[in-house]
């Protein structure tokens, strides 16, 4: 084989795996849209709170309403932080059959509440953090995020990071930003679960 005609050969093969881990415009429409729709869920359900409501625990280890929204601004800078580890680090050769079929396992495994999950010791909620900074901040991590999905040009899928939790296992890029989205919507259903509780605060 000809010098140029293997380079040409190499280009081509570049440019249809590139192709393959980019994200389509129907990937990207469904991962902004679960961004923004879990975003304007939480600022929904928990913005026009008195002081009683936003701090009302159940029991003594359950997680207030305001526990729930600090803790959502102290993880996505971390879980964002994934996406970025996953793209500055080498492609994947195997991307495909490591992240095959994950993002349908995410949906299940994240929005399902029966297994509980333990959030680790860097993003526990302080508590007592005021209604008004804890949006606020969840806010503007999401802008991050959300700027993101909707520009970057990256072959996301060829780009992975390993979860911690090994039922998730190998994450390309894409998949973090989702998981992003499906974690946002768990904590929404433990909002709304807070306001069902005997005892949350009429006013």
């Amino acid at each position: 084989m000809l010098v140029g005609t293997r380079s040409v050969l190499a280009k081509t093969w570049s440019t249809v795996v590139v192709s393959a881990a980019a994200v389509n415009q129907s990937e990207r429409d469904r991962l902004a849209n679960l961004l923004i729709e879990s975003r304007d869920q939480v600022v929904a359900s928990s913005e026009q709170l008195s002081v009683a409501q936003w701090t009302f625990r159940e029991r003594k280890d359950s997680w207030s309403i305001g526990d729930n929204v600090e803790h959502l601004g102290l993880v996505e800078p971390i879980l964002f932080g994934q996406v970025t580890s996953a793209l500055g680090a080498d492609a994947n050769p195997n991307w495909e059959e490591e992240t095959a079929g994950k993002e349908s396992l995410l949906k299940e495994k994240v929005l399902d509440r029966s297994t509980k999950r333990d959030a680790p010791n860097a993003v526990l909620p302080a508590g007592g953090i005021d209604q008004t900074r804890a949006l606020r901040v969840f806010r503007e991590h999401r802008e991050n995020s959300l700027r993101f999905a909707l520009d970057t040009v990256k072959p996301l899928k060829a780009h992975t990071a390993d979860h911690r939790r090994p039922v998730y296992g190998t994450l390309n890029a894409y998949q973090w930003l989702l998981f992003i989205a499906y974690h946002t919507l768990r904590h929404v259903e433990q909002i709304a679960d807070a306001k069902r509780a005997p005892g949350f605060p009429e006013a």
